[in-house]
């Protein structure tokens, strides 16, 4: 009985809180430009401030004319005196949790700086929003009558110099409020595990038996668990083992190459799928209808917004637009400028709207995450939708991939190698290859130019890998766990050497 009222109390709180989103939806470009403000007036007196002179600042084109773009590497010695104590260099006060995000190709770590606004006015807030959405449209839920399962990162909290850092999901965790701790599933001291492979054990010995309605974090990582979740109860799907599951809140990578995996472990129409975009810089947008493509930009939590045209993408050379020049349908470079101190900063991911009113985006790949060896500008969207649609004809299941050009030599021409993990492998190869091959034309036109004739691009080479490759390759790099990914593209063979090597002899060639 008082599971009912909570739920009842908490799911009123929750729906209160569609009509921010109503609002900013309706005056989007004035709510940008406000945050902008409340932004400036913040840091006019930080070190940043003081060097770009925000008092000067009054809209928008003086704040792109007077502040430059900036990298990692631009602020990381902002950012290094920061995590040594340092009080107000980029952010006013002294900043305490610092998400550690390394790169995916290298051992180079970033200390994203994670202020108490940002913990409350932009994740916490993001994650509100998107419960909010959901009430709003399941007005019945009782998803608060049962808890939350969360499958974050594997990283522990350290301290290095005078602050500290971990996993953006283990800063969060150390910040929840306790009403949303109590309806959460596993404990801290799990969740916080740093073990990636003990703590999956742990999470299911907690949650086997809990009741479990909601599901929050990695849509891949999710698939690790599930199979070991079906593997101890016995059961065939995973309505058996958490009949009132009715929400899965997922990001981190395209939904799409997994979908049918996880509406077979989730069968009917009792689940809600609703997709989020968050990283350690802050939460971006989530899927305010599950019916229509594309997350629901908040324009209202803590982040100001400016686009680069891919097009006319120069790095930190590049200019920028606003929220009002931006056009449905291309691929934009995302600057952000954040109520954690990072002041018009790339991102690094790559966006396409597709909704103007209201502003709705899909993640189309990262600007460092490409194929373009040989003019065919391959992004990581066009890569998935193909590898899916070929899936789908063949009827096989894929868990993960990653390709690379072949370079050109004076015998042959260059092309693509994937190397693909497989969970039910197709049963003729060389046709899944000629069907990715035609799927992947169909999305991108320079592609299909630089396959004709076999002139500049031959047939894709595909590399079926063993069991486990991915997972072996993230854990060499000690990358297990919810917040960590293999890049699907590389505009070099660094990785796919690595991945190569460790295959060894399990090769089936197409």
């Amino acid at each position: 009985m008082i599971y009912s009222w909570v739920n009842k109390v908490i799911r009123q709180n929750m729906r209160n809180r569609v009509e921010e989103i109503y609002a900013f939806m309706d005056q989007p470009v004035m709510y940008q430009e406000q945050l902008l403000r409340d932004l400036l007036a913040k840091g006019v007196e930080t070190e940043y401030g003081h060097k770009y002179r925000f008092d000067l600042i009054h809209n928008p084109q003086e704040f792109s004319t007077r502040v430059p773009l900036s990298n990692y590497a631009a602020l990381k010695p902002y950012i290094e005196r920061m995590r040594e104590g340092e009080k107000s260099v980029l952010w006013p006060g002294k900043v305490q949790w610092y998400a550690k995000s390394s790169g995916t190709t290298s051992g180079v770590s970033k200390y994203i700086p994670v202020s108490k606004e940002s913990i409350e006015d932009c994740h916490f807030s993001g994650g509100r929003f998107e419960l909010a959405l959901y009430c709003n449209a399941v007005p019945e839920t009782k998803i608060f009558e049962g808890l939350g399962l969360r499958l974050g990162g594997s990283t522990e909290i350290q301290s290095e110099g005078k602050s500290q850092s971990g996993d953006l999901s283990a800063i969060l965790i150390q910040n929840i409020p306790l009403w949303a701790e109590l309806r959460s599933a596993p404990s801290s001291d799990t969740a916080l595990m740093s073990d990636w492979e003990k703590k999956i054990d742990a999470i299911i010995d907690e949650a086997i038996e809990q009741n479990i309605t909601s599901l929050w974090g990695v849509s891949s990582w999710f698939l690790v668990l599930f199979k070991k979740v079906l593997e101890r109860t016995g059961k065939k799907h995973l309505l058996e083992v958490w009949p009132n599951l009715e929400l899965f809140a997922h990001g981190g990578v395209n939904f799409a190459p997994y979908e049918e995996q996880f509406r077979a472990l989730m069968p009917g129409d009792q689940i809600t799928f609703m997709e989020n975009y968050n990283a350690s810089e802050g939460f971006f947008a989530v899927q305010d209808d599950p019916n229509v493509d594309g997350m629901l930009l908040l324009l209202n939590n803590g982040i100001y917004y400016e686009f680069i045209p891919m097009d006319a993408y120069e790095d930190t050379s590049s200019k920028t637009i606003g929220l009002s020049d931006v056009q449905l349908d291309q691929d934009y470079a995302v600057v952000i400028t954040t109520n954690g101190g990072l002041w018009r900063y790339l991102l690094g991911d790559t966006v396409k709207f597709t909704s103007l009113v209201p502003h709705r985006i899909k993640v189309s790949g990262r600007t460092a995450h490409f194929i373009n060896a040989f003019g065919e500008e391959v992004i990581v969207t066009d890569a998935e939708n193909a590898i899916r649609s070929a899936c789908l004809k063949h009827h096989c299941d894929l868990v993960e991939f990653h390709a690379a050009p072949c370079y050109m030599n004076s015998e042959k021409t260059g092309g693509h190698q994937w190397i693909i993990e497989f969970k039910t492998t197709p049963k003729d190869l060389s046709a899944f290859t000629n069907d990715l091959d035609l799927a992947l034309q169909a999305e991108n036109s320079d592609y299909a130019a630089k396959r004709k004739g076999d002139l500049v691009l031959q047939l894709p080479n595909i590399v079926v890998a063993k069991p486990g490759l991915f997972h072996q390759w993230l854990k060499s790099k000690n990358k297990l766990g919810g917040q960590n990914k293999v890049p699907r593209l590389s505009n070099n063979r660094d990785l796919i050497t690595q991945l190569e090597s460790m295959n060894g002899a399990h090769q089936i060639p197409a």
